[in-house]
């Protein structure tokens, strides 16, 4: 690597997990500075969250949010700290409940290094840990993801990312709504390495079923352009067939008039949906690096190794 590395993690009270998960980064011997984003949380940190030390990590620093903002926000705003703050890092960002594994890091650090740290690397899950029930659910929405967009779901956030593409990424609105694919979307450079998900080190999930779908939604809102010429597409290929039907079939005057009203309906909304998209291209956005900085509420450093 040509720079630090800096692993940067999201969390929400969920400090027994990611106590124990520091203490297993340590164990991986990475020399690492860790950034952990307080996601606004409602219960202070661990006292003992660096109790003794560590014999890899340099520094554990906690940059507070001034709000709950979400997951994904909380990490558009730690990559913008760590691009105005750590020059040439080469950032690692990942969960704080231990289900991106910390063993996984230095197969995508090979990785990294194998693509001469031009791409980003993210880890590709190849088995899951969830229930029977969830993975139903996810698998129900990679589908209608890739229907929708073209695009098939295959990673998360758990990624290495180079200082040049983290440059970029940081200037980038769409990481405000789901970095994964926002990364994907823009076309970012990017490769990926078989991992399996691994289990949560401590506690329950505080994610909901209604935080998972806005989770989702968030991901195919990205590719708002390819939505709205697929659905114009669906458009013209309904009503092409409602024209050959009425010309070929006996239909009835009153499901003619029914199925071109809801046709109609269709295609008007369609286009507006596409106008809409298009016109957001000109109109003025969030900016992460002039806006995140907004939100951080304090910085400080809760660890530092002694040289």
């Amino acid at each position: 690597m040509t720079g630090p590395l800096v692993i940067a993690i999201p969390v929400y009270n969920d400090w027994a997990s990611l106590r124990l998960l520091l203490r297993a980064l340590d164990r991986m011997g990475l020399t690492a500075q860790v950034v952990i984003i307080d996601d606004g949380s409602t219960a202070e940190p661990q006292p003992d969250l660096c109790e003794g030390g560590f014999a890899s990590l340099g520094q554990v620093s906690i940059l507070r949010l001034r709000r709950n903002l979400g997951h994904q926000r909380a990490i558009s705003i730690g990559l913008v700290y760590v691009q105005q703050h750590v020059p040439d890092a080469v950032t690692v960002v990942m969960d704080g409940d231990g289900e991106d594994k910390p063993e996984d890091i230095p197969a995508m650090l090979r990785k990294f290094e194998a693509e001469d740290g031009r791409k980003i690397i993210f880890a590709e899950r190849t088995r899951r840990s969830e229930s029977a029930l969830f993975q139903i659910c996810y698998g129900t929405y990679r589908v209608v993801h890739l229907i929708l967009t073209g695009v098939q779901v295959r990673v998360g956030n758990f990624s290495v990312i180079p200082y040049r593409a983290l440059s970029g990424l940081v200037v980038t609105a769409e990481i405000w709504n789901h970095y994964a694919a926002a990364v994907l979307a823009t076309r970012v450079p990017h490769d990926s390495v078989p991992t399996a998900r691994g289990k949560r080190l401590s506690g329950k999930s505080s994610l909901n079923f209604v935080a998972l779908v806005v989770h989702g939604l968030s991901a195919i809102s990205l590719y708002g352009d390819r939505l709205g010429v697929r659905l114009l597409s669906l458009s013209a290929v309904l009503m092409a067939l409602l024209i050959g039907g009425v010309l070929v079939s006996p239909w009835t005057g009153n499901l003619v008039g029914l199925l071109t009203i809801l046709l109609t309906q269709l295609v008007l909304m369609s286009f507006l949906f596409a106008y809409i998209t298009l016109s957001n291209r000109s109109s003025a956005s969030f900016l992460p690096l002039r806006d995140c900085p907004y939100f951080v509420d304090s910085v400080r450093v809760i660890y530092m190794k002694r040289s």
